[in-house]
């Protein structure tokens, strides 16, 4: 009785930090934007007119943005010391904003605060309250649960955008040597070729799109490819920067070495194929031992199980 009711008064107690932490959070960001309106209409003698506007200026007035910078404001450091590898981890999984690292601390933060939380409303809700031992191991790993969720999320995002960056790949450099052979130059090839996959392949054409860009800014051709590598995080899109930078210095002929290039992608394809079917026997095998064995074995052995049972009986 003792164990229950400070159980519930623990219970209490997180939900209210937890409904704390939450309106200090949100309530900033939610009422600020009056004192925004009225400020800019102080200085400007009417309202604001709104317009397009830049990259950074979007990224900074997102709503995840205001919300982080809230909480720091009261105290809460969520900068990580190894943020340059978290960050590359993050950009890997498409997550390349400037508060991403901040947002994945957050939430590991509140991970570890609301599944231990949840945990103990439910026990107390249904009134099942489980032995001290098994209390502290059900509150260790729901806290665990929600430290490392985050990062299978993370891990497992990024494990999908290299395979959809990897099925696109071979189609890309065709179309890549089309251009190139058509007259365009690499730098045109690029743009041209991430306007025409933007559909097809959203995350490639971001990727093209994106050395485009550091191209027009003056960046040289090496250091944009390399960047394109780096966060694509696919070991064939290395190799193909690679090869682009040596065609480059050597003075070789980009087109025909992207020519063989492009069929060993093509092959590579297919034999990734091939192996996901050469697996769907062994795959197979777990469900028909597992279901239709017995269900066979069963049928076999029932007449011989009926014939020996009259059998006994006729002795008797």
């Amino acid at each position: 009785m003792v164990s229950a009711e400070l159980a519930n008064m623990v219970v209490m107690g997180l939900v209210f930090v937890a409904v704390v932490l939450v309106v200090l959070a949100l309530a900033p960001v939610l009422l600020g934007r009056t004192g925004i309106k009225d400020r800019l209409a102080a200085q400007g003698g009417g309202a604001a007119v709104e317009g397009p506007g830049s990259i950074r200026s979007d990224q900074a007035n997102s709503m995840w943005a205001r919300l982080l910078a809230e909480i720091e404001s009261r105290g809460l450091n969520l900068t990580d010391e190894a943020s340059s590898k978290m960050a590359d981890k993050l950009a890997l999984a498409g997550f390349d904003q400037p508060y991403a690292q901040r947002a994945y601390t957050l939430a590991r933060a509140v991970g570890t605060l609301f599944f231990p939380a949840a945990a103990l409303a439910f026990m107390s809700i249904t009134g099942n309250w489980p032995e001290t031992k098994n209390l502290y191991m059900t509150m260790l790993g729901s806290l665990l649960f929600g430290l490392y969720l985050p990062s299978i999320i993370v891990s497992s995002r990024a494990e999908n955008r290299g395979k959809e960056i990897l099925n696109g790949f071979p189609d890309t450099l065709d179309l890549l040597l089309v251009c190139l052979e058509a007259g365009l130059g690499i730098d045109a090839a690029f743009s041209r070729v991430g306007t025409e996959i933007t559909k097809s392949h959203p995350l490639l054409a971001r990727l093209f799109a994106q050395v485009s860009l550091e191209l027009r800014a003056g960046r040289s051709r090496e250091v944009a490819l390399r960047l394109m590598a780096k966060k694509s995080g696919v070991s064939e899109i290395t190799a193909f920067t690679t090869l682009i930078i040596q065609s480059d210095k050597l003075g070789a002929s980009v087109a025909q070495a992207l020519r063989v290039y492009a069929a060993e992608m093509r092959e590579q394809r297919r034999m990734r194929a091939e192996e996901k079917a050469h697996r769907i026997p062994v795959l197979l095998s777990i469900p028909l031992v597992c279901f239709m064995l017995p269900t066979m074995i069963a049928v076999l052995m029932l007449p011989a199980g009926i014939n020996m049972m009259r059998q006994m009986d006729e002795v008797d």
